[in-house]
């Protein structure tokens, strides 16, 4: 896919010019505080839990941030009460999006985002629309300097990963969400530094798009992972590198 990009790609990208740790600690602190109140507030037996924690460190969240968003959890601190759903969608030229939110009034999350597709040329579908174009995988991101390709691979292969490979100046790794937590384990033991790590939906087969469908989206995507009830934002687009511009 030399001279594409897809969702990751671009976010990478942007990622490098854009600011935006409010929003992230925000979403982190959501997902501690529910992950905390599924599963208890140890993070040994709360694999959920310890992910987002590990997230929030790596952003270089406040510990007492993290505290706090695990007590509210556990019910230790007041705190609001979310929704974990997952909406599923159409963008410009057909492509498939899957919303993961969690909020505390899915009437209004559930308008809300429905207003944002419909105005970008896409519109809500039901419930396992186009979930079927999905795979649930653990995902990690590399940068091409953060590691020696052949050592990468044996880390990751040997702690169960199922696929390593180039995405333009970073490495992906791929694996069964069961092996999440184990290839996560050998790359910080391997002093491998990620600069994503989580359990994502893998597109199954990607659709190209180009020119108006294609600024369409970008713009789409940036809207909807700008939502405050939004965890995660999964689509099949690719486009060409040339179409990204500046944004």
């Amino acid at each position: 896919m030399s001279g594409h990009s897809k969702w990751h790609s671009i976010k990478h990208k942007k990622a490098a010019t854009d600011s935006k740790r409010g929003r992230i600690f925000t979403r982190l602190i959501k997902e501690m505080t529910v992950a905390a109140r599924n599963g208890g507030g140890d993070i040994d037996s709360n694999p959920r839990l310890r992910l987002a924690v590990s997230t929030a460190k790596a952003n270089n969240m406040p510990a007492d941030n993290i505290k706090k968003a695990i007590m509210r959890g556990t019910g230790e601190l007041p705190g609001v009460t979310y929704e974990d759903i997952t909406y599923e969608g159409y963008g410009p030229g057909g492509v498939a999006i899957i919303m993961r939110t969690l909020t505390d009034n899915k009437n209004r999350t559930v308008s809300e985002l429905r207003h944002l597709l419909d105005k970008n040329g896409g519109n809500l579908g039901a419930n396992g629309s186009v979930a079927w174009k999905f795979e649930r995988k653990g995902y990690f991101v590399v940068e091409g300097s953060a590691a020696d390709e052949e050592k990468l691979m044996e880390v990751a292969i040997e702690a169960g990963a199922d696929d390593v490979r180039e995405d333009g100046d970073n490495f992906e790794i791929l694996s069964a969400p069961e092996s999440f937590d184990a290839v996560r384990a050998a790359l910080e033991a391997a002093g491998i530094a990620t600069t994503e790590a989580e359990i994502s939906m893998i597109p199954q087969n990607y659709v190209k798009l180009e020119g108006k469908n294609a600024q369409t989206m970008l713009k789409l995507m940036d809207t909807l992972e700008d939502h405050e009830d939004i965890q995660n934002v999964w689509s099949d687009f690719d486009v060409d590198e040339s179409e990204i511009g500046e944004g």
